[in-house]
């Protein structure tokens, strides 16, 4: 089995790479970086390694790689089962039309299923917009019903680790890789392990309410400690239990609403809450708290379950308090932050709330923020 996949970076490399290759496909990377690829190329195998207490790694053997050799690529994509994207969502665009040229280069028969695999929602149907307009009207007649665009979330933190060899990756024993199966093509599709489920939204704001909610709760909470890292900040007792707390608050927003089953989310709270944890992860608190005023939008990680949560008449105190705490976080280089303390300074905390979050005056969680903000004076 062959598989394309664009961007032979940390996530390309040490996710998405390694499961596929593991699942028995030949991988082919895409990408830029000559250095890498030149090194790929020449190697056919990687290092991965596990971030943990217990000395971990196995080699991803079996791939190849291609720069800008243009024909290589479009022969590598017309004979795939799998092309998958790690290169960020706004490289996405610049791929398209190379990824059109291969699939104009297929016979039309043999089934090929795409997945773009990037820190964005949906990011495999924007990538399907963008293929799509570099192909004839006779190529996507041809191709109708051969080529899947599956929709796909991933979770796995790759730390920057300095590593000796270059083609070396460091990654946390976690990782997650749900991916929207409605769309597929092709009998006896192979993709390892990653999780296929009918609807991915519900697993998005699984991953939002969860992942994203405790790390950022942690960070805001941390800052506001004086903590460096995530590690740090965890490590006091009241922190944890704050965190675990927000996530109970969210938790019951996926179980009621999304319909997610209580005790199995539970256990799944507990696997996030040791991933943050992990002494081998330097996340710092900066890193995880910046862009504050994207993470007070209204459907973020704060704001979102906090709202829903106010619509039915409860009250989410650690959600509230981390979404105070965010308004005053602060962090050397971050231009949100910046912008943000310029916000507060001019119109006040609950004024620069409802700018960043959208929300109107009236909403049952604006006065659960503004009384907390009175209360804080």
């Amino acid at each position: 089995m062959q598989a394309v996949h664009f961007g032979a970076g940390n996530i390309g490399r040490g996710f998405i790479g390694a499961v596929l290759s593991d699942a028995g496909y030949r991988v082919t990377f895409v990408d830029v970086n000559h250095e890498v690829i030149s090194a790929l190329k020449e190697r056919g195998s990687y290092t991965v390694r596990i971030a943990s207490a217990v000395d971990q790694s196995f080699d991803v053997q079996g791939v190849t790689a291609e720069r800008d050799e243009q024909e290589q690529v479009i022969e590598a994509i017309a004979n795939a089962q799998i092309i998958t994207t790690a290169v960020g969502p706004t490289v996405l665009p610049h791929i398209a039309p190379l990824i059109a040229k291969g699939l104009g280069q297929r016979d039309g028969h043999t089934p090929v299923n795409i997945i773009a695999c990037e820190n964005a929602i949906r990011a495999t149907s924007t990538l399907k917009g963008h293929v799509v307009e570099h192909l004839s009207e006779g190529e996507r007649r041809t191709l109708a019903g051969t080529v899947g665009f599956l929709d796909a979330a991933v979770d796995r933190i790759v730390p920057n680790v300095q590593q000796k060899d270059a083609l070396a990756v460091t990654v946390e024993p976690f990782f997650e890789w749900v991916v929207e199966d409605r769309a597929l093509v092709g009998d006896d599709v192979e993709l390892g392990e990653a999780l296929l489920v009918p609807d991915l939204d519900s697993y998005i704001d699984r991953k939002l309410f969860t992942v994203n909610t405790g790390h950022a709760v942690a960070a805001y909470a941390g800052f506001h400690a004086g903590k460096e890292r995530i590690l740090d900040a965890l490590q006091v007792e009241a922190i944890e239990s704050h965190v675990r707390a927000a996530l109970h608050e969210t938790a019951q927003v996926l179980v009621e609403d999304y319909g997610f089953e209580k005790e199995a989310h539970m256990q799944y709270v507990e696997r996030i809450i040791e991933r943050f944890k992990n002494p081998f992860l330097e996340d710092t608190v900066a890193r995880v708290g910046r862009g504050p005023i994207r993470k007070l939008g209204s459907n973020d990680r704060l704001v979102k379950p906090a709202r829903f949560l106010a619509e039915k008449g409860e009250v989410p105190h650690r959600l509230i308090a981390s979404i105070c705490q965010a308004l005053f976080f602060r962090a050397e280089g971050d231009a949100e932050s910046e912008e943000l303390e310029q916000l507060v300074q001019q119109y006040g905390a609950y004024e620069t709330f409802l700018h960043v979050s959208g929300l109107d005056g009236e909403h049952p969680l604006a006065a659960l923020v503004k009384k907390r903000l009175e209360q804080e004076k």
